[in-house]
């Protein structure tokens, strides 16, 4: 490979990689969600919230488990910093669909999420 050839090369493998390493710096993509206050909140989710901020005793074993958030709905964060907690549906015999996701770490729980039908979409909670 002649000189000019090599430089070429040279420039075109620099300029793939500051461009690789760009992208996989950038930030977590926003996800656009809407917001919900706490007093329009169903009942059974303000009684959710509270048990959170107390630290049960939860109704469902799965309440407190690991939230995954797999297909990136919420704002991107390490495994394990969301966790799910079931709202209770009137009427259901199981847990239903509603779920509370608090997001936060070490015990401190630092913003709460809220979905309807169970993670196709949510809303974030403010006060």
């Amino acid at each position: 490979m002649n000189a000019k050839y090599l430089k070429h090369w040279c420039v075109f493998v620099a300029a793939l990689f500051l461009s690789f390493t760009a992208f996989a710096r950038s930030p977590a993509p926003v996800v656009a969600m809407g917001v919900i206050a706490v007093a329009e909140l169903p009942r059974e989710a303000r009684q959710t919230l509270v048990l959170i901020e107390q630290g049960g005793p939860f109704p469902y074993p799965k309440d407190g488990a690991v939230f995954g958030n797999y297909e990136g709905s919420l704002p991107r964060q390490s495994r394990g910093y969301y966790r799910e907690f079931t709202v209770k549906t009137p009427g259901s015999r199981n847990r239903g669909a509603r779920r509370l996701i608090a997001g936060g770490r070490g015990g401190e729980r630092r913003e709460f999420f809220y979905t309807a039908d169970h993670y196709a979409t949510f809303m974030r909670i403010t006060e």
